[in-house]
């Protein structure tokens, strides 16, 4: 009896060690589900507010250049000029010339006066924050839709109507559409639209996401049933157990090794000093031909053992530590040696590299771009300094500053992650950028959803009343290609090409294709594995 109690006491004893784990494996997965669930659906609310703001400043942009073009009148040949303007725009119904006080004086479109159920006065619009724009619901036999007014004098403004189509708020998962629903409204509470499979179907034990634009007076609201909400992605539970159990193990281990006590941002430093980051290339390709143009690099960690550490692993502690701008001039270092010859023998190609807002607009940042490039005998209107929006640029006007001096030097700057970043489009425009980059959220869904290709469209119109470029990324079909190319877009990147490739195959895929063209055959797009 008394030698079986060493044996009691080690199974209760792997039995508490079980139970303990368990439990906080239990804990840690479900927290891990609700945290990625509560991130996605915060993410597709942001998405919706973008899109509205994406909707506004387009139509801001046409009555910017109504009234540039001193049409803001109700003479015949003003007005069919309107029409015309209107006709080329398919997102706004129509454009009004109304009084100071909100009343209408002539329509582009008369007739849609007739749809009208209501207009409101200027007292009971809601205004943007830096008071330039009035926003209001527009109520209309057969749906409603949004007042956009921009003052052209003292006495008369401009009105655009945008259509609200509910296809702009159709993105919920698929195992959530029928238990959710997507609103648009005003600040004042005014709802302008709404998608839901059952309008009939009440959400009384719903969990809400909502967003209020920072630059305009409107708030979006995504609602989900519970119910629905506790069995999606619910797949993730056993594997995050598992995640769970192997980190209490490993964490063990780590306090059996007290001698070391050095962390992942120490780890960061020794790969910097013993130049482990390393730039992979990816192809920016011409749409219609599949020529290569130029290349994005991308920062890869290879160690020294010859293992490849994803991103996702190092640039977020990279950006928290500071430690992102010594490996940013490693990188683009490395790759301005490794692509001189390139470049050197054709000089309309580009090289692409990011840098995040606070690296932008560190001290100087022109001066050693500047000397980096030099030293390698690179030619700065080749070198492309693509602005990333994971972080907000908190000072435009010295972001703006700095773009300038950039561009004055011969570089040219591109805006990247439009369309789900922080930057507005008159953001944008006051930047004074060279390039668009459309993010891949549009590029996946553009063959799926209409109002995304209204939305890309938009994007290539202002794109080009701002004299700048177009690059959609993350392009993966044949189908994607030809959607963007209807749309007006020219530049693409993405796996359909080629996935980030070391230099060694970059360079195979370089000397490939200029094999064909040298023997005059046609390019196809093509994967590259």
């Amino acid at each position: 009896m008394i030698s079986a109690r060493p044996k009691l006491s080690l199974a209760a004893l792997v039995l508490a060690s079980t139970a303990a784990f368990g439990f906080a494996g239990h804990f840690a997965a479900t927290s891990f589900i609700r945290d990625q669930q509560a991130r996605h659906l915060d993410e597709l609310t942001e998405v919706v507010m973008r899109r509205s703001e994406f909707a506004v400043d387009f139509a801001t942009a046409s009555l910017d250049e109504l009234a540039g073009r001193k049409l803001a009148t109700c003479d015949p040949a003003s007005l069919q000029a309107i029409r015309l303007h209107v006709y080329q725009r398919s997102a706004v119904k129509d454009v009004r010339l109304v009084n100071s006080d909100g009343s209408v004086i002539c329509s582009a479109y008369s007739e849609t006066l007739e749809f009208d159920k209501g207009w409101v006065d200027r007292a009971d619009m809601s205004t943007s924050r830096d008071g330039r724009l009035l926003l209001f619901r527009v109520e209309q036999f057969g749906g409603d839709a949004l007042g956009v007014l921009r003052d052209v004098g003292d006495n008369r403004a401009l009105v655009a109507i945008l259509g609200i189509n509910a296809n702009l708020f159709d993105i919920m998962p698929a195992e959530l559409r029928a238990h959710s629903e997507v609103q648009l409204a005003l600040d004042n509470g005014a709802q302008l639209g709404e998608f839901t499979l059952d309008p009939d179907k009440a959400l009384p034990h719903a969990v809400a996401f909502e967003k209020s634009s920072a630059r305009l007076p409107l708030r979006t609201v995504i609602r989900v049933d519970k119910t629905a909400l506790s069995t999606w992605n619910s797949e993730a539970y056993w594997p995050a157990m598992a995640v769970s159990l192997a980190l209490g193990v490993l964490f063990g281990v780590l306090l059996s090794r007290t001698r070391r006590t050095e962390g992942p941002v120490a780890d960061l430093d020794r790969g910097l000093a013993r130049g482990e980051f390393t730039p992979y290339f990816q192809p920016i390709f011409e749409l219609r031909t599949g020529q290569i143009r130029g290349c994005e690099i991308l920062a890869r960690w290879v160690r020294e053992d010859g293992s490849v550490v994803p991103p996702m692993n190092f640039i977020p502690l990279a950006e928290s530590s500071g430690r992102i701008q010594g490996m940013t001039w490693q990188i683009l270092g490395r790759a301005l040696s490794d692509l001189q010859p390139q470049l050197k023998a054709d000089k309309e190609f580009k090289l692409s590299f990011n840098v995040v807002p606070k690296h932008l607009l560190s001290a100087g940042f022109v001066e050693t771009l500047r000397g980096t490039v030099t030293a390698a005998r690179i030619s700065a209107r080749q070198i492309v300094v693509e602005v990333t929006e994971r972080d907000e640029l908190e000072d435009l006007a010295r972001a703006a500053a700095v773009v300038n001096e950039l561009r004055d030097y011969g570089f040219r700057v591109a805006i990247d992650d439009v369309g789900v970043g922080h930057s507005g489009l008159s953001r944008l425009k006051g930047l004074g950028a060279n390039t668009i980059k459309i993010d891949k959220f549009f590029v996946d869904t553009i063959t799926v959803d209409a109002s995304t290709t209204t939305i890309v469209e938009m994007l290539v119109a202002l794109a080009r009343d701002l004299h700048m470029t177009m690059v959609a990324e993350g392009i993966e079909t044949e189908d994607q290609v030809h959607a963007l190319i209807a749309c007006g877009v020219d530049e693409g990147q993405g796996y359909l090409v080629a996935p980030p490739l070391p230099f060694g195959k970059f360079a195979e895929l370089l000397e490939k294709r200029s094999s064909t063209v040298s023997a005059g055959a046609p390019q196809d797009v093509e994967l590259v594995a």
